[in-house]
């Protein structure tokens, strides 16, 4: 492009391309798009972003382009890269002038240069850094405060590379502009405390943002920019440094109150303070070393006593704890076992800790935890009365330990429980004793304490195992404190009800169960919808509990859910609905079919939550599972449930719908519960199965959980299914199995002989297009011994199931093979017997044994050639599945399966499904579990010696060892 010409065009283009009329943006995009690789456009542009009196929008957008083409094109090896030229020219140009009067261009060009920085510096690009530390100095603000702002930029870039080359250039850059970025951050951090303390707020607000920018880099560079920072005498410099200047920023904050300008400004400074430190420790441990006490003693003055009071705002309190919690949980400070295997860097670290938490430290730090933190605040009671759902949802916020003060100070309080609990404990435990007995509601601050005090105990249960007899307690105080149903007793009876929920799966008997249930039941009618979210939450940790008994739940049952439902129907937010409904799922789950009499009302209410959690995806993921408990729960009554769970199948699980990307697994999963107990296949049922085709193609995690439903279709109703599906299935096998893993060969494989057993007649012909290559990998023997197991599996059935289509295999693998068809089935059987130690399954040993007995009696010279190999294995096949009655001695087939018996269920046992009936219905058919191996072989041998005559036949029982031999006989006795 040349670039007085091309200007024009290309200004007109971006100010079309900033319309808001699609007619006149789409085309301006497109020919801003062909123009990407046209050499000379980034110098158009760049001449355009530079040009002050241009419209900001323009400019923004051309900024823009430059940025994304430099992610695009920079690169030597990019097709259509810039050539050295262009961009020589614009890496001048980019740094020219530092006078951009837009912050947010500014920002941009400052992170299109840290872009180019990140490729070309310091080889192709030598003068940045010089250029930048120049104009960092030059007294015009503006220009000033650009070039550091840009700095920064660079230098964060940089600092973020990880290649060993690239560490070492940043190390080379950091030691090199180490004193200058100390000495100009002390500059500007010295001239906004004189500004601050003047009153001249204008210049002091220009002044901090310099002091942010210049932290900024230094952080940079003190945690990335030294292999062993702690022997640099400026680096550890600067470090002690933080602690004096985060003092004077802080009595700042201090004098010029929540009013002021740069307030803002200067927290987010304070706050940058603290992230040095923890960033430093994070990334070096054992330099931090020197810094601990001083850390220590800075942190906990400013938290757990009166120096922080007025100052601490709630931001720096976290960091101040989180400060604390690093050095405590530090793994780099934990000596070994023995001592004597620790490093003396670890010494060094653990003996100052040891130094600072002292008794009174750690007595005072506990004490002021729970009766200053732990306390609920106005704010919080406020919102309690106004949003009490809002309140739940944000008193169990997820990772929000590390930004918000209550779970910081939570977190912060476990972990130093757990690191001095022998010290502690006495003293959580004397908090307690000071509190026996019920308190009195018109002492608010009494009642703010005893659930501070609670809230500690719940916190530390694991701790203080061997300190609490908790049954005594709940039996004798706790229990009492639930039954006080004064309004303003409530953050007792939420707090108690917490407390039992975290302690019930470390130490609570089971025989107090029935009064907790009790207890459970009526705070589930408590006038106060945040007990009763608490209490839900608690009775959900009951019944996942191991030491849950279903019979000391059942007299409760019918009241809890039918309490637990009327909550979620009150409840209003995504959030407390999801977690109800995660709380009746369990429960389901856990009673399984004693749920049936009491499911009606939650039936007929999830369809309406189905349809109002239409925005709501992981709501709808909460009532696919709640869905696939409740099918489980009813059996084959959830037929009835198919208007409304059908279609809900269908929509989880279509790859078209943008829905799948949330529901895919659970609805695939609803999928297969509803198969495995449907009572038999329904029109709608076989009608989803459209969808599967495309879940193949994905070739996702969720692929076991596909084939575990293909299974579930055929053993539902394989005739029905197969009539319809069987040809897209094949092909989607086929499909598949040119690249898939091993595991997922298995899969498909296990299917197809599914597919053989239950319908032998028409599934060798319906797979027929796969069987070549299972034969094949037979005869070449497959080497993955669990793939090789699948292909005897599958030719063994059809060999023992449908001999005719054996027969028709044999000819067509003979013609495909080039080789007479008697020596391929010699080759199948030497190899079948060769590696029927791949096969570990009893079921199929015996399955080969029948396959390959199936082929006497036979005159065939090949067949009595493998003849030694195939009593072998059936001998291999009789060990397996025959056992020895005491009584009489005599053996019987273990596998043989005569009639159906419903089975005995215990208590801590799910009921069959109706597809684990179906299967058993199936295993009466199966020659595996109908024919009698011992009888089988009788039969053949008998048949073989009919078919050869005495003297024949002897001739051929004498190449099989006499070994064998004796042992067939002993299996053999009595026929």
């Amino acid at each position: 492009m040349d670039l007085n010409s091309a200007s024009t065009v290309v200004l007109q283009v971006l100010t079309q391309a900033t319309s808001q009329d699609t007619a006149v943006l789409k085309p301006a995009e497109e020919q801003l798009k062909q123009w990407e690789i046209q050499p000379g456009f980034y110098s158009v542009l760049l001449n355009i972003f530079t040009n002050h009196t241009l419209d900001i929008n323009v400019r923004w957008l051309a900024v823009l382009y430059f940025k994304n083409g430099i992610d695009r094109y920079w690169r030597r090896v990019a097709p259509h890269a810039l050539s050295e030229e262009e961009k020589s020219t614009l890496r001048a140009g980019l740094i020219t002038n530092f006078n951009e009067p837009v912050n947010q261009i500014a920002t941009q060009i400052s992170v299109l240069i840290a872009k180019v920085a990140r490729l070309d510096c310091p080889r192709q690009w030598p003068e940045l850094i010089p250029t930048l530390l120049e104009s960092v100095k030059i007294q015009d603000d503006l220009r000033q405060h650009r070039a550091l702002l840009t700095f920064y930029h660079v230098t964060k870039t940089l600092a973020s590379k990880r290649l060993a080359a690239d560490r070492k250039l940043f190390y080379d850059l950091a030691s090199g502009i180490y004193s200058f970025a100390c000495s100009l951050w002390n500059h500007h951090t010295d001239t906004f405390l004189q500004q601050i303390f003047t009153g001249d707020e204008t210049a002091a607000t220009n002044s901090l943002e310099r002091t942010l920018l210049s932290l900024k880099v230094l952080r940079k560079l003190t945690v990335h920019g030294f292999v062993e920072p702690h022997r640099n005498v400026e680096v550890m410099g600067f470090l002690h440094a933080v602690f004096e200047r985060l003092k004077q920023f802080l009595e700042c904050s201090r004098s010029i109150g929540t009013e002021n300008v740069c307030r803002d400004r200067l927290e987010k400074t304070i706050i940058l303070f603290t992230k040095v430190l923890l960033d430093f420790l994070d990334q070096h441990p054992f330099s931090f070393t020197p810094l601990i006490q001083r850390s220590l003693e800075f942190a906990v003055s400013y938290v757990f006593t009166e120096a922080g009071e007025g100052v601490a705002f709630e931001r720096f309190i976290v960091q101040c704890m989180n400060l604390i919690k690093m050095i405590v949980k530090n793994y780099a400070y934990k000596p070994s076992k023995r001592f004597e295997d620790s490093s003396p860097e670890t010494l060094e670290a653990h003996k100052i800790k040891t130094s600072f938490f002292t008794y009174p430290t750690l007595m005072e730090i506990c004490r002021r935890l729970v009766s200053h933190y732990f306390l609920l605040t106005e704010e919080e009671l406020t919102m309690w009365e106004e949003d009490p759902e809002g309140f739940t949802v944000e008193e169990t916020g997820g990772d929000s330990w590390k930004y918000s003060l209550r779970p910081c100070t939570e977190v912060l309080f476990i972990d130093i429980f757990h690191e001095y609990n022998q010290t502690l404990t006495p003293v959580l435990l004397e908090m307690v004793h000071s509190l026996q007995g019920p308190t009195n509601v018109e002492d608010t601050n009494a009642l703010l304490i005893k659930d501070a005090v609670y809230n500690a105990v719940g916190l530390a249960a694991y701790e203080l195992f061997d300190s609490v007899d908790f049954d005594q307690w709940f039996k004798n105080q706790l229990l009492a404190e639930l039954q006080v149903s004064h309004n303003r007793y409530k953050p007792i009876r939420r707090r108690v009800i917490w407390l039992i929920g975290q302690w019930i799966s470390v130490k609570f008997k089971s025989d107090l169960r029935p009064m907790l249930y009790e207890a459970i039941r009526n705070l589930l009618q408590d006038l106060d919808l945040v007990v009763r979210i608490e209490t839900a939450t608690t009775l959900k940790l009951t019944v996942d509990d191991f030491e849950f008994r279903t019979d000391q739940f059942l007299p409760y049952l019918e009241s809890m859910f039918t309490l637990l439902f009327q909550l979620l129907q009150e409840v209003t937010e995504c959030d407390t609905k999801m977690h109800v409904l995660h709380v009746l799922s369990c429960v389901i789950e856990r009673v399984n079919i004693q749920i049936r009499p009491y499911v009606g009302c939650l039936v007929q209410y999830l369809p309406l939550l189905w349809k109002q959690s239409e925005e709501h995806n992981m709501l709808r993921c909460a009532i696919l599972t709640t869905l696939i408990h409740l099918i489980q729960g009813l059996g084959a009554d959830s037929k009835n449930l198919y208007p409304f769970l059908l279609p809900i199948i269908q929509l989880s699980t279509d790859v078209s719908q943008p829905p799948h990307v949330y529901l895919l697994e659970d609805g695939l999963e609803l999928w297969l519960v509803t198969l495995e107990n449907s009572p038999c296949l329904t029109p709608e049922l076989l009608r989803i199965f459209q969808n599967m085709s495309a879940l193949l193609e994905l070739s996702s995690e969720n692929l076991r959980t596909c084939f575990k439903i293909i299974n579930a279709y055929i053993f539902l109703s394989s005739s029905e299914f197969l009539q319809v599906y069987s040809g897209d299935l094949c092909r989607s096998f086929c499909e598949l199995l040119k690249d898939i893993t091993t595991e997922g060969q298995v899969q498909v494989l296990k299917v197809v002989e599914n597919v053989i057993k239950v319908n032998p007649a028409l599934g060798p012909q319906m797979f027929q297009p796969l069987l070549p290559s299972v034969f094949r990998g037979i005869i070449d023997g497959e080497r993955y011994p669990v793939v090789m197991s699948t292909y005897l599996g599958v030719i063994g059935r059809v060999l023992l199931q449908n001999a005719s289509f054996f027969s028709l295999l044999l000819s067509q693998m003979a013609c495909e093979c080039g080789q007479e068809l008697d020596q391929l089935l010699g080759n199948m059987i030497e190899m079948w017997v060769d590696r029927m130690d791949n096969i570990t399954q009893p079921e199929r040993r015996k399955l080969s044994a029948l396959a390959l007995l199936s082929l006497l009696p036979s005159d065939n010279s090949v067949i009595q050639d493998k003849f030694c190999g195939i009593i072998n294995i059936s001998v291999e096949g009789l060990h397996d599945v025959m056992t020895e009655d005491p009584e009489t001695r005599t053996y019987k087939d273990c596998m043989l399966m005569s009639h159906f018996e419903e089975p005995k269920v215990t208590e801590d046992e799910e009921p069959p499904t109706e597809q684990d009936k179906r299967k058993k219905m199936l295993a009466l058919k199966d020659p595996v579990h109908t024919v009698s191996l011992q009888q089988f072989v009788y039969e053949k041998l008998k048949a073989q010696q009919e078919l050869l005559g005495e003297q024949a036949f002897q001739a051929l029982m004498e190449t099989v060892d006499t070994e064998i031999v004796t042992q067939l006989q002993e299996f053999l006795q009595g026929f």
